[in-house]
């Protein structure tokens, strides 16, 4: 190995580190050796990557606290949003006028200060599509990898070369994930770059990111420290989940609970106590088509996804029941692309305040109404409808057992009704988007959203 000289920076960013933001500015702390023949200072700066300019006047050249032992420290504040950058270093010697011909420093490239997301969940949130796409890394979207080392943003994400934690290490190598297209318009919207921390497992299910749970919660730990390597703060949390829970009745039906006890985990860990988690209710699996028991807690997992943002602060939930999938249960590339679109629309929606209708239709209210069952939904901006109106995803049961949908209505509003083929005896309930693949389901139509399933809901 070549013995270096000058400044050697051995702590501090690295290559490609976006670093997380807090009120519009960033914090760096440096550090490392030096070693030249005479006493010298080093001397550290921020500079704007594509043009060699400082930063700001406060981020040109300064002095480190230079040791006589070798060693020297400095930090640089009040970094601005934005990016990139790039840091440089080198020794100021008295016999040497400070310019062009300083002794040599190391230097870290392509920096920036934003905003970081981890990717938290199982297979379709590592990254499973299958298939071509046109997906392309962006400069200022980059990627915390497995190898613990900064990159620019590509797929797949959940690769594992060299990975510094094998405990979410695939069996076999992922493919294409949401989250590229997600940092890539944040990216776009905010004006400064969005960093992504990999921590999914496919097939992994929640007691595993739950300390809450009496299983080992070994994700949950490598989650919080992946976190502390990248700087300790995050903006938020990208959850896609359930899959591994809609396989029991004990697991379906406590979901909501053990999720909330998950999230309150984080924060604690993450010492954020309104820490933004962006969730993703279940896609569609095909088993087999005679599955009772998977279609229910199927339904009941996706009913816990569409609660808990109604009960804990600053969680939300996007649909995907009508995104293709790539095999039995992977969203295909491009249903990625616009589930990417999606989570990064709820995001700039609810976490960056920004004005724009990113819910998706929620029912409200389900009423008896002339032989019919009306169902009423929010956040519809034009009308509910679907583009097959011989589809039916809905399900109704009463104290007689199911009663027969016989037709779907949609009266160009906010509602949908469902004709019966008898009347409904005592309590009833009603199931939308039911079971592991359930027909087309209805969506706000001049926005393309469709609605969120929804399990078990009392027939007034």
């Amino acid at each position: 190995m070549v013995e270096q000289i000058g400044a050697m920076v051995e702590q501090g960013p690295e290559d490609w580190q976006i670093v997380q933001q807090v009120n519009g500015v960033g914090r760096m702390e440096l550090g490392g050796r030096w070693k030249f023949e005479s006493e010298e200072k080093v001397e550290v700066r921020l500079v704007w990557e594509d043009t060699g300019v400082a930063v700001t006047s406060g981020l040109d050249w300064q002095v480190a606290s230079t040791k006589d032992d070798g060693t020297w420290e400095a930090v640089l504040e009040h970094i601005p949003v934005g990016g990139l950058y790039r840091l440089e270093t080198r020794l100021r010697v008295a016999e040497i006028p400070a310019g062009e011909w300083s002794p040599r420093g190391d230097m870290r490239h392509f920096l920036g200060v934003g905003d970081l997301w981890v990717i938290a969940g199982q297979s379709n949130s590592a990254g499973y599509g299958r298939g071509p796409y046109e997906d392309p890394a962006e400069l200022g979207v980059h990627l915390f990898r497995n190898s613990e080392r900064w990159a620019l943003a590509t797929h797949p994400m959940n690769e594992s070369t060299d990975t510094q934690h094998p405990v979410n290490r695939e069996a076999a190598n992922p493919g294409h994930s949401p989250y590229l297209q997600f940092g890539r318009l944040l990216k776009r919207d905010l004006g400064y770059p969005v960093g992504l921390v990999q921590t999914s497992l496919g097939g992994s299910p929640l007691k595993r990111w739950n300390p809450g749970e009496p299983e080992d919660s070994d994700l949950f730990e490598n989650m919080v420290r992946c976190v502390e390597k990248v700087g300790g703060k995050v903006r938020g949390i990208l959850w896609y989940q359930g899959e591994s829970d809609a396989g029991t009745d004990a697991d379906a039906t406590s979901y909501a609970e053990r999720f909330t006890q998950a999230v309150s985990a984080w924060r604690e860990a993450l010492k954020d106590t309104e820490l933004p988690v962006l969730t993703v209710q279940l896609n569609r699996v095909f088993r087999p088509a005679d599955d009772a028991e998977a279609d229910r807690y199927w339904s009941q997992v996706r009913e816990a996804q569409r609660q808990v943002p109604k009960q804990v602060p600053v969680i939300a939930v996007v649909p995907t029941l009508d995104l293709p999938l790539s095999d039995l249960i992977h969203t295909s590339p491009a249903g990625n692309m616009l589930l990417g679109e999606r989570l990064a629309r709820a995001a700039l929606g609810m976490v960056y305040g920004r004005a724009m209708a990113w819910k998706a239709p929620d029912l409200v209210v389900a009423r008896s109404k002339d032989g019919r069952v009306e169902l009423e939904f929010a956040n519809v901006e034009s009308r509910m409808d679907s583009i097959d109106v011989q589809a039916n995803a809905f399900r109704v049961e009463d104290e007689g057992g199911q009663v027969t949908v016989t037709k779907v209505i949609y009266p160009q509003d906010n509602c949908v009704e469902l004709v019966l083929q008898r009347a409904l005896q005592g309590k009833a309930k009603v199931h939308g988007g039911y079971g592991k693949a359930p027909a087309t389901v209805p969506g706000d139509m001049e926005r393309f959203l469709p609605m969120l399933g929804f399990w078990g809901i009392n027939i007034g």
